[in-house]
């Protein structure tokens, strides 16, 4: 049944109890304190009533004479009637008493300890006597040489000092209730809380609940991160910690997250998480990944306040990595920017060979012939050119179709080679990636610029790697676009039928993958200059390129 129990019922339970015993041993020990106060009190007021009465001439004086009832009795009656007590006994040294509350009670033996009176001291106790139990105080009536010649005893029953402690009681129980209700008060208040943040489960169905948690979170193979609002990573799986590049989730420490910006993470990634917005299936590239990011608010009801509301705690992000779809997607592209450049060039030489036949046809077979031995002398110097530089024939199939392909949009494309040959190390579907990429966006750039229409292709390739600078004529590039260009999704122009910036992205992917550099200058069109390292060491790269 206990086990039902919420947390808030729990605790207030256990604070209830706790206040209680609390009171009950608090308020024991005030009764006893107040108690062994006033029975103080009650024998600080006997000790100097008794030593007061003894040191009265008239008992000394009574003491001596025959008959000391008779002057004794009325002085001890008045004595009791005006100072509150219940008796006052004046006896002699062997007991007798002379006076006392009862006439009968006379001559007879005083009941207590007299030994300490008998010497010369004062004495204070809490014994029982005819009257019951009582708080007396018996003292020496001495005469001048010290002798003692009589005993006074004063005393209060115990009774009547109970009754004075029972005064205070009231006191006591109104400073428990209010201890109690306010204690309840407070228990209350912290239940409601409690009840409000836990959502009114128990605490063997929160840990039940984690445990679930725990094994979802390192169960699923998307990437989860849990974000609060002052941007610290709270939590994040084993998948997330692979895909970003950070510790085990198991190292980390809970109370103390690390701050977003203390994390290996790219400048994307960053200004995502940073500024908690939602999104859906939205690709940043991180480093060598390329991450499917969805990301919502955390929302969950208000700390305060009296209406139901809600309150944001942070944002929940998840990671899918989908390099190898778009390592797929990017052979997919340079596949089809090699098809396309093919196309071109077939188109190009099937209007070159119409011109031919026509020419034929006209009887011109000279003029025919020289054009024809024309166009094939331009091909072949293209070609060899490209070989010379990257001796890779399918590089310099690209470009002729690239050619052909700007000759057709109206821009001319010249290509400048400078190099010793083949370059180690770099795979010629990424040389198609990046080459094709960048000559399709400057021929798009320069197509719908100004005249005069050109692109200017330059590869350079040595030892150390292979330098490539494309150069549009277009219009120049928007300063602002220059932080963004690289973004996935990026473009200036409309949406077709498979979308847009898809290609600068591949681009730069491409490049850093291989460990080089790109640079982009906007000034008059738009120059890309790309650096693709050889196959060396890291160190020797860093020597060859900052």
């Amino acid at each position: 049944m206990i086990q039902r129990w919420s947390i808030a019922r729990r605790l207030f339970v256990a604070n209830l109890l706790l206040v209680i015993s609390f009171l009950a041993i608090a308020g024991a020990a005030t009764f006893v304190d107040a108690r062994d106060r006033t029975y103080d009190e009650a024998g600080a007021r006997m000790r100097g009533i008794a030593v007061t009465v003894a040191a009265n001439p008239l008992v000394l004086s009574a003491a001596e004479s025959a008959d000391p009832s008779a002057v004794l009795q009325p002085y001890a009656q008045e004595i009791t009637a005006s100072a509150g007590v219940d008796f006052v006994t004046i006896m002699a040294p062997d007991r007798t008493r002379w006076t006392h509350p009862r006439e009968e009670e006379l001559g007879k033996p005083y009941i207590g300890s007299i030994d300490a009176a008998l010497a010369g001291q004062v004495l204070t106790e809490v014994t029982t006597g005819t009257l019951g139990p009582s708080v007396r105080t018996i003292a020496p009536v001495l005469d001048e040489e010290g002798k003692v010649r009589a005993l006074v005893a004063a005393g209060i029953t115990v009774r009547a000092v109970d009754i004075a402690l029972t005064s205070r009681l009231p006191a006591l129980v109104g400073v428990g209730a209010a201890l109690l209700v306010g204690g309840s008060l407070l228990a209350w208040l912290l239940g409601t809380y409690l009840r409000k943040v836990t959502r009114g489960w128990g605490p063997e169905q929160l840990a039940q609940l984690f445990s679930y948690y725990e094994s979802v979170l390192h169960s699923v193979r998307e990437g989860l991160l849990l974000i609060d609002t002052r941007g610290r990573v709270v939590m994040y799986n084993d998948q997330a910690a692979e895909l970003l590049g950070l510790a085990p989730s198991e190292a980390a420490d809970p109370t103390n997250p690390p701050a977003l910006r203390n994390l290996p993470l790219s400048d994307g990634l960053l200004e995502l998480f940073e500024s908690g917005r939602t999104v859906h299936d939205e690709i940043v590239l991180a480093g060598p990944r390329i991450l499917v990011i969805n990301q919502r608010p955390a929302h969950g009801p208000a700390r305060s306040g009296a209406r139901q509301r809600t309150a944001t705690y942070g944002t929940v992000a998840t990671l899918r990595d989908r390099t190898e779809i778009e390592a797929l997607g990017s052979e997919l592209e340079t596949m089809k920017t090699l098809s396309d450049a093919l196309r071109a060039q077939t188109h190009e030489h099937a209007n070159r060979l119409h011109t031919m036949v026509s020419l034929m046809e006209l009887g011109r077979t000279q003029d025919a012939l020289d054009y024809a031995t024309q166009d094939l002398a331009l091909s072949q110097q293209l070609t060899d050119d490209m070989l010379r530089s990257v001796d890779e024939p399918v590089l310099g199939a690209l470009v002729m179709g690239k050619v052909a392909e700007a000759h057709e949009r109206g821009v001319h494309l010249d290509v400048s080679t400078v190099g010793s040959g083949a370059v180690e190390g770099i795979h010629v579907q990424d040389l198609v990636t990046i080459l094709g990429n960048l000559l399709d966006n400057a021929i798009d750039a320069a197509a719908d610029g100004p005249a005069p229409r050109r692109v200017d292709l330059v590869v350079e390739s040595d030892p150390e790697g292979l330098d490539i600078v494309v150069h549009d004529s277009g219009s120049p590039l928007e300063p602002g676009a220059l932080d963004t260009i690289f973004r996935h999704g990026y473009s200036t122009k409309s949406a077709g039928p498979l979308g847009r910036g898809i290609g600068l992205a591949l681009v730069r992917q491409a490049v850093q993958r291989l460990g080089g550099t790109l640079t982009l200058n906007g000034r008059r069109g738009a120059k890309f200059e790309v650096f693709l390292p050889a196959a060396l060491p890291q160190q020797q790269k860093k020597e060859h390129r900052p």
